[in-house]
Parts: structure tokens; C-alpha cells; sequence
């Protein structure tokens, strides 16, 4: 895997400069993608051999330092393995950052989720119904439920490491997936100015915690 490359084709923040329009920020999102890959093609001679000793290649450690955080200005994403990164089919993880103030898109997928949360103190709203979390506290999204995230704090940013077996569902063929409300591309009073912690240094906690 050309771990440059993979950097280079990320797409970055820069989407939510002040010279481009709503729509084409909107468009520059993520989950906007219209060639994101759900799951990868496995070819080759019935033994698969190739792609077993493809597998048996690829680098076993990803650093932070090779993902760059994408969206923003309220919630960031680092996307560390999915399916078009060649190491893995059955899960897909990453790395939320909500800005302080700050609220994911509203949304709705066949699969679960798991969330372990870093850092910070937040919310969930899942069908309705809201679930406070904090740092050290992991959170399920269940199946087909309809759900949004929440930093309850108005001064620190929140963080959580997520893992979801999405691609495993796409294969499947349990394609459902809805957003109801789109990822914000405008600042809330409070994520005005806030710039994602891309470094990852002494676990990102500043000297004498929060």
C-alpha cells in the first residue's frame, strides 16, 4: 500500500474555507464520496493464494501521522481501516473529533457501531431518545437505528475511536442506509476557531488534564 499516496487522494478540511459555497462544502464532506468503496473486489485462481499472500504483506501498524482527519468545522473523522485500504473486508474504524459545542450529521444504518470515548463529555440521541456518555464509556448504536452525536461541553472537544462491522453488511447485501441530517459545514458559536488535534502527542491531553 503507497502510504502516500493514500494521504494524498484523502480529502482534506480545506472544503470549509470561506471562498467556496454551501453546496460545494456540503459536497466536499466525506459521506458525500460518490466512489466510496463499501467492499472490495477479491479476485484470483480458486485457491486465492495471490490475495492470501497480499494480505500477509500489507503493514500491520497504521500511524495517525498517515490519516489525515477530513470535514469538520463541527465533527472530524480519521479513517484508519476500511475495506479500499486493502488490510481488512469486515470492519471498518476510525476516529471521531467533535469540536466543542458541536453535532454530527444525523443518520441511520443497517449495522451496529461501537463507540469508546477518549475524552470529553456527550450525548446520543437514538430514535428519540437521548443517552449521556463521557470519557471511558462505550456507546452501541444498534441496528437500523436512527441516531446523532452530541458534545454536551461548550470549551473542550470530545473524542471517540469507532469500530462497525459495515462492510461485512454491505456483503450482504444489507444496503439500507439514510441521512436525515447532513454533516454541519457552518461553526456553532462555540467550534468558531477550533482546530482539530491532527498531532498525537502525550495522548493529546495537555499537561495537568481538562
Amino acid at each position: 500500500m503507497d502510504q502516500k499516496k493514500d494521504r494524498e487522494e484523502t480529502p482534506g478540511i480545506s472544503h470549509n474555507s470561506k471562498h467556496l459555497t454551501r453546496d460545494e462544502k456540503i459536497a466536499g464532506l466525506y459521506q458525500s464520496k460518490k466512489d466510496r468503496v463499501f467492499v472490495r473486489p477479491i479476485q484470483g485462481a480458486y485457491n486465492l493464494k495471490e490475495e492470501l499472500d497480499r494480505l500477509r504483506s500489507v503493514p500491520r501498524v497504521k500511524k495517525a501521522k498517515e490519516t489525515a482527519f477530513v470535514d469538520g468545522p463541527q465533527a472530524f473523522t480519521r479513517h484508519y481501516v476500511e475495506p479500499k485500504d486493502g488490510i481488512t473486508q469486515t470492519f471498518h474504524l476510525h476516529l471521531e473529533e467533535y469540536a466543542p459545542g458541536a453535532a454530527s450529521q444525523k443518520h441511520a444504518h443497517v449495522n451496529e457501531a461501537a463507540f469508546y470515548i477518549l475524552d470529553g463529555t456527550g450525548y446520543e440521541i437514538h430514535d428519540g431518545v437521548r443517552y449521556d456518555w463521557e470519557a471511558g464509556d462505550v456507546v452501541i448504536v444498534h441496528n437500523n437505528c436512527v441516531h446523532q452525536h452530541f458534545n454536551a461541553s461548550k470549551e473542550r472537544p470530545a473524542r471517540a475511536i469507532v469500530i462497525k462491522t459495515k462492510p461485512m453488511y454491505m456483503f450482504l447485501n444489507m444496503l439500507f442506509q439514510k441521512t436525515v441530517i447532513d454533516r454541519s459545514v457552518d461553526d456553532t458559536e462555540e467550534s468558531f476557531g477550533f482546530e482539530v488535534r491532527e498531532a498525537e502527542e502525550d495522548l493529546n491531553h495537555p499537561k495537568g488534564g481538562y
